[in-house]
């Protein structure tokens, strides 16, 4: 037998494709062809092949080798076709059995001595696999337990080359994937630790609620910092179908904790304001790889002294703010990533940026402005809250009478917003109140009264309120009404919420 096929799985973007990796040996000259739009990495995948075989005990066949990944006309990325190219060539050598391998995927990067090493993206590529009739995966052994949460396929694991030779002769065995932990306990900082800043803590309870958009504006050691690293303290954990598109992300980025179970914490990143808008949105050669905004999928990107963040890199954030996903465009092709994501942006209110606030500073009016300025209207516009916090003072600091409310107390009352918002939005299919659109908050069924939207309607008949600005307070009206018990906004909850849309002016 000259030839032989197996299946392989390989991505674009997020979007997996099966690929079948097949190798014809012919008489000739001995080379190795490798056809199918292969990148770097898989080019030289030929060398750490023929090396893992020879160190696996294996013979070479000395013949003319041409390996086809089919569909051609999909580019071929990364090293996870080291493995069932290795066992292709020494099918088509005759010196394999291809049976108990039949409808079997194969994943794996090969060390020069065997060993099967893990490889990223492997959680999308197994539920690509699943979705394409596959009911059986081998894959690298540090790879097995991500594999493993796909349900409805077998997982299988491997060390080395020669453990997965051995098992298709019938004399051994494969390795069984870990257990995985779902069960994931909060271990970062609480919101206990924040002294005085209750406008700041209502702010944070409001956004987490509601799944809100949250600029914060004041003085160093106000608090804001502290505050936006304790949102994810108060979020609840993620939903089966949301933690498996956050483990996607994170597996093909190459940031998922070895040996990690499947993410249920909402992810935080605060990417340094030098960050590019590659880092932000995702880039790299070849096929793009996601950036810190997919890394924050259904969870929280905060940008700290936000107009210190290139007005381009800003910028970036305007469309996948509305479309909760950024597509990055390559001469190659494109790809898709989710990014639905809690945005807080913290900045102090002036370039001098003293202590104590307004008092003592040093800024004329007009660099003041030109300082806030660098974040756009357009971005802005897309903030549902926008809090100016004061300087926390002596007596706040010393007072030890004050007992601070914990994360834990807030979560409750923020898990019981979210289920009332998830059972009134249940026809539309959204679970927050961020997410449903603006023509359904205004319809027959979910309209305010005129009495209760009064001040909402002379926002924006003064010009002080966009149409987008107008349905994010009713979306922002509509948590507060949740926090509080109450099966319909009225007029406090709106006057409220056209404050905290308008406090950072």
């Amino acid at each position: 037998m000259s030839y032989a096929k197996v299946f392989s799985v390989g991505l674009v973007g997020m979007v997996g494709h099966l690929i079948e990796v097949e190798a014809d040996l012919a008489p000739g000259v001995p080379m190795v062809t490798l056809t199918g739009l292969p990148d770097t990495a898989l080019n030289e995948a030929r060398d750490r092949v023929r090396a893992a075989l020879v160190n696996s005990g294996e013979q070479w066949p000395n013949r003319r080798i041409t390996v086809n990944l089919f569909p051609a006309s999909l580019p071929k990325h990364g090293s996870q076709y080291d493995l069932p190219v290795a066992v292709t060539v020494l099918a088509g050598a005759g010196m394999l059995p291809l049976a108990p391998l039949h409808g079997v995927a194969l994943l794996g990067e090969l060390g020069l001595d065997g060993t099967v090493r893990p490889v990223r993206g492997v959680l999308p590529c197994i539920v690509a696999a699943a979705r394409a009739g596959i009911t059986r995966a081998v894959v690298p052994v540090g790879n097995a337990r991500e594999a493993s949460l796909v349900p409805g396929i077998t997982i299988k694991a491997t060390d080395s080359l020669r453990r997965l030779i051995d098992f298709v002769r019938g004399c051994g065995l494969l390795l069984d994937p870990p257990v995985s932990d779902v069960e994931q306990a909060y271990t970062g900082p609480d919101l206990a630790d924040v002294v005085g800043q209750e406008l700041g803590r209502r702010a944070i309870e409001i956004a987490a609620a509601g799944a809100h958009h949250l600029f914060f504006v004041g003085p160093p050691g106000a608090g804001k910092t502290m505050l936006a690293q304790r949102l994810p303290s108060v979020l609840p954990q993620l939903e089966d179908d949301a933690a498996l598109e956050v483990t996607a992300v994170h597996s093909i980025a190459g940031t998922l904790p070895p040996g990690a179970p499947m993410i249920r914490r909402p992810p935080f990143q605060a990417p340094h304001h030098t960050a590019s808008a590659a880092a932000l949105v995702g880039g790299g050669p070849g096929m793009a790889r996601p950036g810190a905004l997919s890394l924050a999928h259904h969870g929280v990107l905060f940008l700290d002294e936000a107009p210190e963040f290139g007005s381009r890199t800003l910028e970036c954030l305007r469309q996948p703010l509305e479309d909760g996903e950024v597509t990055i465009q390559r001469i190659k092709g494109g790809a898709t990533y989710p990014a639905r994501i809690q945005l807080v942006l913290a900045a102090n209110p002036c370039p001098c940026a003293k202590p104590s606030g307004d008092i003592g500073c040093e800024c004329s009016a007009l660099n003041r402005r030109r300082y806030l300025s660098r974040l756009s209207g357009p971005l802005l516009d897309r903030i549902d809250l926008r809090v100016k916090l004061d300087a926390v003072t002596s007596a706040q600091l010393m007072r030890d009478d004050i007992v601070t409310e914990p994360s834990a107390a807030l979560l409750a009352r923020v898990v019981e917003a979210r289920n009332a918002a998830t059972v009134r939005w249940a026809a539309s299919g959204q679970r927050t109140n961020s997410e449903i659109s603006g023509t359904r908050l205004r319809s027959r069924e979910f309209r305010l009264t005129s009495e209760t939207t009064r001040q909402l309607t002379e926002e924006i008949d003064k010009g002080l309120l966009s149409a987008r600005g107008y349905d994010r307070v009713l979306r922002m009206a509509w948590t507060i009404s949740d926090l509080d018990g109450r099966d319909r906004p009225d007029a406090s909850d709106i006057a409220e919420a056209v404050f905290l849309r308008g406090g950072a002016h």
